[in-house]
């Protein structure tokens, strides 16, 4: 184990870094513009996916209304969560603790805990949620989601183990939420569809004299 802050990190983690880190400030400068901009834009892509996901549940029952309607409740529960995680871990960058060149160009500040990763928590919420509103659509954005959660690795500021428990808790947070919130919301849409029309009174006709 290596020592971390206020807890241990698993030496083969702190390996894998130093491993990727050193093989991202030897890369070809293109490769490190990509994958410093895929850090970023990967969650912007992601977002669009469950866009396009979402609209394509707006046209069928209220079930798939719901889901449409409830579809960026599981990225934000999982951000919220990942936030908090943070708190409690206080695991400090390895960009700070590790003496190795980084292609981020600055590490986060101190306090700007490491574990886990939100842009791996928020990239994994937004793929699964995807998946579970549309197949084709997840099947593009789960291998986006992987590529997010390496990049921060790659550009130096997380562990391997930050962002892989960032993506496996975004996961479970969208599988969890996702049919939790869904199934109420349905029944409310469903119901709204189901109740009458308000009566519209009509004036009285006159007799004829």
């Amino acid at each position: 184990m290596v020592d971390n802050g206020s807890i241990d990190v698993p030496e083969i983690s702190a390996e894998w870094y130093s491993d990727v880190v050193d093989a991202a400030a030897g890369s070809p400068e293109p490769v490190q513009w990509f994958v410093g901009h895929a850090t970023e834009g990967v969650i912007l892509l992601l977002g669009a996916l469950l866009v396009m996901a979402a609209l394509s549940r707006r046209s069928g029952g209220p079930h798939d209304r719901a889901l449409a309607l409830i579809a960026p409740v599981p990225a934000l529960l999982a951000y919220v969560g990942s936030e908090f995680l943070k708190t409690v871990v206080d695991q400090d960058r390895p960009c700070r603790t590790i003496g190795r060149e980084i292609i981020a160009g600055a590490c986060p500040p101190p306090g700007d805990w490491s574990f886990p990763s939100n842009h791996a928590t928020i990239a994994g919420a937004l793929a699964v949620t995807t998946l579970l509103l549309s197949r084709r659509l997840g099947l593009v954005a789960l291998p986006l989601a992987a590529l997010g959660a390496f990049s921060r690795v790659f550009v130096g500021v997380h562990y391997p183990h930050d962002v892989i428990a960032g993506v496996l808790f975004g996961a479970l947070v969208a599988v969890v939420v996702t049919p939790l919130l869904a199934r109420p919301t349905g029944e409310v849409l469903r119901r709204r569809a189901n109740r009458p029309d308000s009566p519209v009174p009509k004036l009285a006709s006159r007799s004829r004299p």
